[in-house]
C-alpha cells in the first residue's frame, strides 16, 4: 500500500506545482494585460468605427476584465504548455520527446494565426455587415461594451482552437488512428459538421456568419488531409525488417545441422 501511495502522491504533488504555476502565470498577467485593458479594448474596437457605450455601471468592467483574461491566457500559452509538456515528458520514449517542443510551439503559432485571422479578417466583415444592414434600416447603430466583448471573444476563441485541425489532423495520421484516404472520403460529412458546428458556434444563427466559420472550417479540414499525406505517414521500415529477416536466416542456417 505504501509503495503505491508514494507514487501516486508524487503524481498529485507534480500536478498541483504545475498547476501553481500555471495559475500564478496567469494571474501576473491578468494584472499586466489589466492595466492595459484601455488598449485591448481600442483593439478590439477596431473594426467599428464610432464609440462603444455601456449601460450598467459595472458594464465597463466586466469587459475589461473578460479582454484581460483572454489576453493574459493568450501571453501565459507558452508557460502552459511548457508546463504540460514538462508534465507528459515522463511518459514519452526519447524517439517522441524530442517532437514535443516543435509540437507545442506549432499549436501555438496556430492559435495565433487563428487569433490574428479573426481579427483582421472575420470580425471586420460580420460587424460591418450586420451595422450596415442596420444603417440601410435607418437605425442608429449603438453598441454596447459588454455584447460587442462577449460577440468578439466568441469569435476569437473559435477560431484560435479552429486553426488547430490541420495540426489534429496529422497528428491522428501520425498515430494511426485515420489514415488521408480516410480523410478524403469523409469530406463531405466534415462539410456538413462544419455548417453544424458554425451554427452552434455563431452568436447567431445568420446565414452569413455560419458561411463565414464554415467556410474556413473546411479549409482547414483541407489543410489537414494535405498534413496527414505529407507528414501524417510513418515511412516503412524497410531496412529494419531486412536486417530482421537476414538475422532470423543467419540464425537458422546455424542452427541447422551439417549434412
Amino acid at each position: 500500500m505504501i509503495s503505491i501511495a508514494n507514487p501516486l502522491s508524487r503524481h498529485i504533488g507534480n500536478i498541483k506545482r504545475r498547476l501553481l504555476i500555471i495559475g500564478a502565470t496567469i494571474l501576473v498577467a491578468f494584472v499586466i494585460m489589466f492595466s492595459v485593458s484601455a488598449d485591448l479594448i481600442e483593439w478590439f474596437k477596431r473594426p467599428f468605427a464610432d464609440d462603444l457605450i455601456f449601460y450598467g455601471p459595472a458594464e465597463a468592467l466586466f469587459a475589461s476584465i473578460k479582454i484581460s483574461f483572454l489576453a493574459a491566457i493568450v501571453v501565459s500559452l507558452p508557460v502552459i504548455l511548457h508546463q504540460c509538456w514538462k508534465f507528459i515528458q515522463p511518459a514519452l520514449l526519447p524517439g517522441e520527446q524530442r517532437w514535443g517542443i516543435p509540437l507545442f510551439v506549432l499549436a501555438s503559432g496556430f492559435f495565433a494565426l487563428g487569433l490574428v485571422f479573426c481579427n483582421l479578417v472575420i470580425l471586420p466583415l460580420v460587424i460591418n455587415f450586420f451595422v450596415s444592414f442596420g444603417i440601410e434600416r435607418e437605425l442608429k447603430p449603438e453598441l454596447a461594451v459588454g455584447m460587442y466583448v462577449d460577440f468578439n471573444v466568441k469569435f476569437l476563441l473559435a477560431f484560435g482552437f479552429a486553426f488547430e485541425l490541420p495540426l489534429t489532423l496529422t497528428l491522428l495520421s501520425r498515430v494511426g488512428l485515420v489514415t488521408p484516404e480516410q480523410l478524403s472520403k469523409f469530406r463531405r460529412h466534415a462539410a456538413m459538421i462544419a455548417l453544424i458546428v458554425s451554427a452552434v458556434i455563431t452568436p447567431d444563427a445568420t446565414l452569413f456568419t455560419m458561411m463565414l466559420m464554415a467556410v474556413p472550417l473546411i479549409v482547414l479540414y483541407e489543410a489537414g488531409i494535405w498534413g496527414a499525406k505529407w507528414f501524417g505517414q510513418r515511412k516503412p521500415a524497410v531496412s529494419d525488417e531486412s536486417e530482421d529477416a537476414d538475422s532470423e536466416s543467419l540464425s537458422e542456417d546455424e542452427a541447422a545441422p551439417p549434412s
